[in-house]
């Protein structure tokens, strides 16, 4: 894929974890999926925050907990804005909550941390020389991010209010979040991609396509939250790998429309999906949760 040189605003474009021992979460990632880091903070700096590159573009970083969080690491999705300070003005009007005010980081950007009214937690990011993940949908990248909610419908009024965000209906009664627009944007970088994913088999209006939404099933956790996806190459010998690594499996690798994917924990407790897309797995009806290629 080419590399990634900026986003257009309402678009998940960076994420990262935060970890107890985020020296310890390096070494698992490396080993995962071969990514280099290099720690940005000052010298001296009681933080740590590892940026992780793949072929010398970033993909992802590994940091430090925030002063007075709690002590689960997990992974967090970051949306691209224009102006963090109305985006929070815009999350507050719409029923969400600001869980960290805006405030810079020196040279890279403008970030804040804020949920839905459910709950679900997210990052918003303004940049300025960090322009968020270069390398997307390669091996060991980003390649997705999704919502799981309690309430869909409120969801939708939410983001749809904020980032201008709709849905799109696929087979199967699943949902993805599409950005009108975004397709042109993705086509100059691209050219022919539309083409490629009619050829493909994709639906009408995929090219605008995110991020995903998908409701709580019924016996899981009421914990509303966002969820991030990595690509892979093997997801059967990525579970494998991370579990002789001392992850653990959630959900051993299974079949989906378009893709074979699994649900990983690190060490520490984070949980990620590796996905490797199957396009031979485009017409299979499932009743589990879908993730598929193209963010």
């Amino acid at each position: 894929m080419p590399e990634r040189d900026g986003y257009i605003p309402g678009v998940p474009c960076w994420v990262d974890t935060t970890q107890p021992d985020p020296e310890a979460a390096v070494d698992f990632y490396g080993r995962l999926f071969g990514w280099e880091f290099e720690d940005v903070m000052p010298k001296g700096s009681p933080a740590q925050y590892f940026i992780a590159r793949i072929g010398g573009g970033d993909v992802a970083a590994v940091g430090s907990q925030p002063e007075g969080s709690g002590p689960d690491a997990r992974w967090n999705t970051y949306i691209w804005v224009d102006s963090v300070d109305e985006s929070v003005a815009k999350v507050l009007n719409a029923g969400g909550n600001v869980l960290g005010e805006p405030f810079d980081v020196p040279n890279s950007g403008r970030m804040a941390t804020v949920s839905d009214p459910s709950g679900a937690a997210f990052c918003l990011w303004q940049a300025k020389e960090h322009k968020g993940a270069q390398v997307v949908n390669d091996h060991g990248s980003l390649n997705f991010n999704g919502l799981h909610t309690g309430d869909p419908e409120a969801a939708k009024a939410f983001y749809g209010s904020v980032f201008g965000w709709e849905t799109l209906a696929l087979p199967g009664g699943f949902e993805m979040w599409a950005l009108p627009g975004y397709g042109d944007h993705l086509e100059r970088d691209t050219p022919g991609l539309r083409e490629m994913m009619a050829e493909a088999g994709a639906p009408e209006g995929f090219e605008n396509v995110v991020a995903s939404i998908a409701p709580i099933a019924e016996g899981e956790p009421e914990v509303p939250g966002w969820d991030v996806t990595f690509a892979v190459d093997d997801a059967d010998a990525i579970a494998a790998k991370a579990v002789a690594l001392g992850g653990r499996v959630l959900a051993p690798p299974f079949d989906a429309p378009w893709v074979r994917m699994t649900v990983i924990a690190d060490p520490q407790g984070a949980m990620f999906i590796a996905s490797k897309y199957v396009p031979e797995n485009k017409d299979m009806a499932t009743d589990g949760e879908v993730a598929v290629a193209g963010s």
